[in-house]
C-alpha cells in the first residue's frame, strides 16, 4: 500500500493542554525567551528532543512490574545485559543512569589535559564531559555534510582523510580513542556508512587506536544502510547492527532514544582493564555494577525496548514519517539539511534568516517563534549550543546555524506532524519580522539550557 501506517494501536493517552498566542508571549518572557526554561505542560507539540520521551509499549510497562529490584544480581540486569550483548558483541556491559553517565564514566578515564579526541560531530554532553576533563573535543565530518543544501546517502560520515592527518599532527599517544556518533545528530541526523566504518577502524589499527560508537540511534542508522548501501538490502536489522558494533572496541548509549525508554543507558567495553576501572568509577558515582543507577524495572524495559528497536516495520514507519516532515517543509521552500535524517528535521537558520548574522542567534529567533506562533518547542543546535569565544571576545560560530525538531518515538501521529508543519510555514512566510537575540545570562558549559535571552530591537 501506498500509505505507511503507525505500526502501533493507541492503547492510554494524555491531553495536551492548548494556549492562546497571548498567554504563550507571556510564557516566552518569562522564560527568558529559553525553550528549556518553558514548564511542559505549556507546551502543544514538543519537539525539543527525542531524548526519554517516547512512548513505551504494553509489554515494556508489564517488564515494569516484573522488575527485580534486588541490589545486586537482579534477573533484570542479567537480561539487560544479554540483550545489549546480543546486539554489540561486547564482553562488559555496564548499566548507567543515561548515556552522559556512560560518557562521564569514559572521559574521566581516558580524557584529561593534553588529549584529543575525535568524532564525526560530538553531541552537547559528549563535548562537555570530554572538555570537562581538560581534553579537547575535535569534529571532523565529511565536507558533503557542513552544507545542507546538498544531498548525499551519508553526510554524516567521518572524514577519514583528515581524521588521519589529525592523528599524525597531534600525535596517536595523545589520542586515547576515536569516536563515531550514529546517526550523526548534531549533523543533522544524518546516517553513516558501514564502509566509513570499516575505514575508520582500519586507520585505527593502523595507529593502534581504539574506536567507540557513540550509538544513541544504532537502529536508525541500520535502516539507512539497509535503505541506501550496497550489499545490506537483505540482511536485518540485528545483522547490520552487529557488524556495525564489530568494529567497534566499546560504546556508550543513551537508552533514551533507540531503546524506547524514558531513563536509561550503558556502556560497553573489551578491554579487561579498563572495563575494571570503568565498574570502580561506576560504583562510586552511579552505584553497583549489576543496576548502575537505574530500578530493576527500567533495566527490563531497557532490554525489551531493545528488541522492539529492530522491528523493520517500526523503523519504516519511523524514517517515513521523518521524511514526510520534511518533504512539507521543502515544499513550502523551508530550506533544511537534506536529505531528511532520521529522528529530527533540521531548519538550516542561515538561510532561513539571511539577515540575523550568527553572533545574533537566528535559530534562537526561530526557535521563539516556532513557540509563540504554534506552541511547537524546538531547540537551537548553533551559536547558542556550541558556539566559543576567542582570546579578543569574538564568537566563533560552528559551520552550521540549525533548528531541531526532534520527533519523539510513536507519542505523535500525522495530524500532530501536519500541524507542526504548518507552524514552520507560518513562520517561514513571516521571517522578515524576526530579530535576533543576545545573551543575558549563561553558565560556563552547557550554558543552551540554562541561558537567558531578549530581542535585539530592529
Amino acid at each position: 500500500m501506498k500509505t505507511i501506517i503507525e505500526p502501533f494501536r493507541i492503547k492510554s493517552v494524555e491531553p495536551i493542554k492548548f494556549t492562546t498566542k497571548a498567554e504563550r508571549k507571556k510564557i516566552l518572557v518569562d522564560a527568558g525567551f529559553n525553550p528549556f526554561m518553558i514548564k511542559a505542560e505549556d507546551v502543544l507539540i514538543d519537539l525539543l528532543t527525542d531524548s526519554g520521551t517516547s512512548a513505551m509499549s504494553a509489554k515494556q510497562w508489564a517488564g515494569i512490574m516484573d522488575g527485580d529490584e534486588s541490589y545486586a544480581g537482579s534477573k533484570s540486569f542479567f537480561r539487560f545485559e544479554s540483550t545489549v550483548r546480543k546486539i554489540t558483541g561486547d564482553k562488559f556491559i555496564i548499566p548507567t543512569h543515561q548515556g552522559r553517565a556512560a560518557e562521564k564514566i569514559l572521559f574521566s578515564i581516558l580524557g584529561g589535559e593534553g588529549k584529543f579526541i575525535p568524532n564525526n560531530t560530538h553531541f552537547d554532553t559528549t563535548r562537555a564531559n570530554i572538555e570537562f576533563t581538560g581534553a579537547e573535543a575535535s569534529d571532523l565530518i565529511v565536507e558533503v555534510g557542513k552544507h545542507p543544501e546538498e544531498r548525499a546517502d551519508f553526510k554524516g560520515n567521518m572524514d577519514v582523510e583528515a581524521l588521519e592527518k589529525f592523528i599524525i599532527e597531534k600525535g596517536a599517544e595523545n589520542i586515547p580513542l576515536v569516536m563515531i556518533t550514529v546517526t550523526n545528530n548534531s549533523g543533522g541526523g544524518q546516517p553513516v556508512s558501514m564502509q566509513n566504518i570499516r575505514e575508520v577502524r582500519s586507520v585505527c589499527d593502523k595507529y593502534n587506536l581504539p574506536l567507540f560508537l557513540d550509538a544513541c540511534r544504532f537502529a536508525e542508522n541500520a535502516y539507512f544502510i539497509k535503505l541506501r548501501e550496497k550489499g545490506f538490502e537483505e540482511k536485518t536489522i540485528l545483522e547490520i547492527s552487529q557488524e556495525m558494533f564489530s568494529y567497534a572496541d566499546g560504546a556508550t548509549m543513551s537508552a533514551k532514544k533507540d531503546a524506547l525508554v524514558n531513563i536509561g543507558g550503558f556502556l560497553s567495553l573489551n578491554n579487561d582493564d579498563l572495563a575494571m576501572k570503568c565498574r570502580n568509577l561506576l560504583i562510586v558515582t552511579e552505584g553497583f555494577p549489576t543496576y548502575g543507577g537505574l530500578a530493576g524495572r527500567d533495566l527490563e524495559a531497557v532490554a525489551q525496548g531493545l528488541e522492539e528497536i529492530l522491528d523493520e516495520h517500526y523503523l519504516q514507519y519511523r524514517i517515513r514519517s521523518t521524511e514526510y516532515l520534511g518533504e512539507k517543509m521543502l515544499e513550502a521552500g523551508i530550506p533544511i539539511i537534506e536529505p531528511p535524517g532520521g529522528h529530527a528535521i533540521y531548519i538550516d537558520a542561515k538561510r532561513f534568516l539571511p539577515n540575523i548574522s550568527p553572533e545574533k542567534y537566528p535559530g534562537q529567533s526561530i526557535v521563539c517563534d516556532l513557540y509563540l506562533v504554534g506552541g511547537v518547542r524546538a531547540v537551537e543546535i548553533g551559536s547558542v549550543m556550541f558556539g566559543k569565544f576567542d582570546e579578543s571576545g569574538n564568537i566563533v560560530s560552528p559551520p552550521m546555524e540549525l533548528v531541531r525538531l526532534a520527533i519523539p518515538r510513536r507519542v505523535y501521529t500525522q495530524s500532530h506532524i501536519d500541524y507542526v508543519a504548518e507552524v514552520a510555514i507560518e513562520v517561514f512566510k513571516n521571517r522578515d519580522k524576526l530579530r535576533g537575540y543576545e545573551i543575558t545570562y549563561e553558565a560556563p558549559m552547557l550554558r543552551h539550557f540554562t541561558a537567558k535571552f531578549k530581542p535585539l530591537e530592529k
